[in-house]
Parts: C-alpha cells; sequence; structure tokens
C-alpha cells in the first residue's frame, strides 16, 4: 500500500509540470529579464510556423496525387513523409503549451500533431511530462528514451536497420499502432500503469479508440475509392520519415542516463535551416531540457545566452561519429556511455 500510494503521488506531479524544471538538476547561470524576455509567448511566430508546414505538406501532398502510379511518385513522397514528420515538433511545441500565446490554439494543434504522429494525446502529455521531470530515469521509467538511450541494439546492422524507409512496418507489433489498440480495448500497458493518473486513463482509453476509428475511416475511404493513395498520404507517412528519425535520435542516444545534468543526458545538434524548421529549432535540445518553458523560436537566442556553459553543438556527422562507436561499445557493455566534457565553472 505505500508502495502503491507514492507511485501515485509521482504520477500526479507528472502532469502540469511539463516547464518545469526541479531545482535538484544543475541550472545554468542566466539574467533573470533574459529569461523572462525569452519565455514569452506569441501567436505570430506560431502561426508563420504552422501556415508554411500546412502550405508545404499540401504542396507536396497535391504532387503526390498527380504522380501516383510513376516512379517520380517516391523521391516526393519521402518528402512528403519527412515534411509530415515536421508535426512532431508541432506536437511538441504545442504540449508545451508555447507555441502560441493562446491556450485553445496550442491545445487545437497538439491535437491534429498527436494524430499525425501516432501520439494518443493523453498518454503522451502524461509520458512527456515525466519526461521533463525525469529526463533518462529509471525510476520513474523515462517512457520517452526507450529507443534511444536505454536502447542496446545488438549490432550495427540493428542500428542502421531503422533508417530504412518504411521499415517499421514489418514491425507493426512493436509499435505505437499496437499501444493505440491495447489501449483501445482497455489493455492496462506498463505505461499506463506507471505513468498516466487514474483520473486520466478513462480519457486515453476513449482517445484512442477515437484514433483507431479515424484509421478505420482513411483504410474503408482507400477501399471506397479504390486506391491505397489515402493510406500512403494520411496513415503511414510517419513510417517512411526517415529524416526525422535521423536528427531526432540524437537527442539522448549514448549519453548517461539517471543523471541529473541535461549536459550529461542530452545533446544539441547543428541543422541545416530546411531541416530546423521541420524541427522548430528542437536541435538546440540541451537548452529547451534547461528551460522548457521557452518557446523553441526563442531557443537560439537562449542558446547565445547559455553556450558557454553547454557542452559544443555538433553537426550530424559530427554527432554520428560518437554514437555509432558508442552503440558498438553499448552492445557489448550495456552501462556504457558517451563521456562529455562541460565547462568548468
Amino acid at each position: 500500500m505505500l508502495i502503491y500510494r507514492r507511485m501515485m503521488i509521482k504520477k500526479e506531479t507528472f502532469e502540469g509540470d511539463i516547464n518545469k524544471t526541479s531545482n535538484k538538476w544543475y541550472k545554468p547561470t542566466i539574467d533573470k529579464e533574459t529569461l523572462r524576455e525569452l519565455s514569452q509567448r506569441s501567436d505570430l511566430p506560431g502561426w508563420k510556423h504552422v501556415i508554411i508546414f500546412l502550405a508545404a505538406l499540401l504542396g507536396l501532398g497535391i504532387l503526390c496525387c498527380q504522380l501516383w502510379g510513376t516512379w517520380w511518385f517516391l523521391p516526393i513522397y519521402l518528402c512528403y513523409c519527412t515534411m509530415w514528420g515536421g508535426a512532431d515538433a508541432i506536437w511538441h511545441e504545442c504540449g508545451h503549451r508555447t507555441a502560441f500565446k493562446s491556450r485553445r490554439l496550442n491545445d487545437f494543434f497538439y491535437y491534429i500533431a498527436s494524430f499525425m504522429n501516432n501520439f494518443e494525446p493523453v498518454r503522451w502529455r502524461a509520458s512527456h511530462a515525466l519526461h521533463h521531470n525525469y529526463t533518462a530515469s529509471i525510476d520513474p521509467h523515462d517512457f520517452e528514451v526507450e529507443g534511444s538511450i536505454f536502447w542496446v541494439p545488438k549490432n550495427l546492422l540493428n542500428f542502421f536497420i531503422i533508417f530504412i524507409p518504411g521499415i517499421s512496418l514489418l514491425f507493426l507489433h512493436k509499435s505505437l499502432y499496437r499501444e493505440i489498440l491495447e489501449h483501445a480495448f482497455a489493455l492496462e500497458t506498463r505505461v499506463m500503469r506507471e505513468c498516466i493518473p487514474d483520473a486520466k486513463k478513462k480519457s486515453c482509453i476513449w482517445m484512442s479508440r477515437l484514433f483507431v476509428a479515424l484509421w478505420l475511416a482513411i483504410i474503408a475511404f482507400s477501399f471506397l475509392v479504390g486506391s491505397l493513395l489515402p493510406i500512403f498520404l494520411l496513415l503511414i507517412p510517419k513510417c517512411f520519415a526517415t529524416l526525422n528519425i535521423v536528427w531526432g535520435l540524437t537527442q539522448h542516444i549514448g549519453l548517461k542516463e539517471d543523471v541529473k545534468d541535461h549536459r550529461l543526458s542530452t545533446r544539441s545538434v547543428r541543422l541545416n535551416p530546411i531541416a530546423s524548421f521541420i524541427y522548430w529549432s528542437m536541435e538546440y535540445h540541451i537548452e529547451h531540457h534547461m528551460f522548457p518553458s521557452v518557446p523553441s523560436y526563442n531557443l537560439p537566442r537562449l542558446h547565445e545566452a547559455l553556450k558557454d556553459q553547454l557542452p559544443r553543438s555538433l553537426s550530424l556527422i559530427e554527432a554520428y561519429r560518437e554514437i555509432i562507436p558508442a552503440i558498438i561499445k553499448k552492445s557489448k557493455d550495456p552501462n556504457y556511455y558517451i563521456p562529455v566534457e562541460v565547462p568548468s565553472a
């Protein structure tokens, strides 16, 4: 009973604290006025990003429709899927309610982006709050780094295979599709048991059922029109968003778990302007974890204010130069992690 009660207390703290970092964590020095200014939210940057994102996605979608049945469909479809993967950044930013000043706008686009990402919104709001309160923690378990910092590939083949577009369709039994189906049938998964507050479990179940209903509607529409195109455009594009995996995986993989210093468990990288737009500046990931209340569009300025106290941001090539050897070492020694040099105080 005491153990159960302690878990309940922990679970209740996960939700609602998504934009706070415990004082137990390392905190860099920053001027309070500067932080207050950087934490200001505005609807304008949010609308600008979302409108450009939707316009690009619509344009690529129209091209896919026109090129369906030709070889040209493949490269354009991969571009479409990469842009679709940008919904991950919108889901993330709106989940923090920092994309817009308006709470309603944040929540509206959060639910849309959640469906695009296959992220059931109740589960992922709870697990993301846990992720920020207990980044890379073993107990309580940080579910959002299972595929990165906790992942121990058997060999390099197991690592590189995830970058093959569409490969995840062969592993649907291990995917979020299965988790959502389990929740839709009211099956209590580990993440529901350990992460989602009891008061939110029923909402999680019904939202999962809504997702399944939308999947079935898309499949039925495909049969109705006699084409797989609606499934490719609306149901499985995330499975082909390989470039999003390339930069998203750098956030935590190979780094130290169970440590109260984001500089040791999180990685910031440098991206080109197009990738940075799709990722909505989340390449400044150490900065984001240290100050999650700062909107993503202000993270470059936050980086400038903190860079002398942080490890050097790596290019993607530099990041994978340390990630790949770490994967090899970790496959032999699961306790291995990349040592990070941090600036002296």
